[in-house]
């Protein structure tokens, strides 16, 4: 069904405009910018536009040439769609930025995007004391999309933890946060150098002896 690929946009929430400049006013620009879509990067429109880098993706995205058009704020005005072929449509799209989203995030210009988002601290902060506030990376436990929301990385502690996002985590790629700390070696912060002793009155806990 639809609602597999995601929430189905209001089709009020979203005017097309032939401005490509402005991304405020683009599909793309739009979508990223939605609540609870934070983790997303803006895919330049110059690899959307390249059919290699979509090569496959026909086949799993249901109105894949309408969904496309849709993503490029490319309208046909010889086209009109009923309230509920509408509804499906968007929902393709959706699903199948996402697909895109996966792939663009491994080229060079995709690592960029999510290292600035790191920097910026975008996807979180480790929630474990002695990593101090560390900037976490989106992470994925699966790539077959469907199975399980994105999750976070923290390159500190190297521990995965669940957020609040209900975003696919093929989206993201189980690839991803260790392509971009193998690409660049210098964002990984050290081991926490301390670990929490659990104290009773102020005296460690010895644990009892086999």
């Amino acid at each position: 069904g639809g609602e597999k690929m995601g929430e189905v946009s209001d089709s009020n929430d979203y005017e097309y405009s032939t401005s490509d400049d402005d991304a405020e006013y683009s599909w793309i620009g739009w979508f990223c910018s939605r609540k609870g879509h934070e983790f997303l990067c803006e895919v330049d429109r110059e690899f959307i536009e390249d059919n290699f880098n979509l090569y496959g993706l026909r086949a799993l995205v249901p109105h894949y040439n309408e969904a496309l058009d849709m993503i490029l704020d490319i309208e046909r005005m010889d086209e009109a769609f009923s309230d509920d072929r509408q509804a499906k449509i968007e929902s393709s799209a959706e699903y199948l930025y996402g697909l895109i989203h996966a792939r663009y995030v491994l080229t060079s210009a995709g690592l960029n995007a999510v290292l600035e988002k790191y920097y910026n601290a975008e996807y979180g902060r480790c929630p474990r004391v002695f990593c101090k506030d560390q900037p976490v990376l989106p992470a994925a436990v699966s790539d077959v999309p469907h199975e399980e929301a994105v999750k976070v990385l923290c390159p500190s502690c190297e521990d995965l933890f669940s957020t609040r996002s209900r975003l696919d985590g093929a989206f993201f790629t189980t690839s991803l946060p260790h392509l971009l700390l193998l690409q660049y070696p210098d964002i990984k912060p050290p081991k926490p150098a301390e670990r929490y002793v659990p104290k009773i009155y102020g005296y460690r806990i010895h644990k009892p002896k086999k």
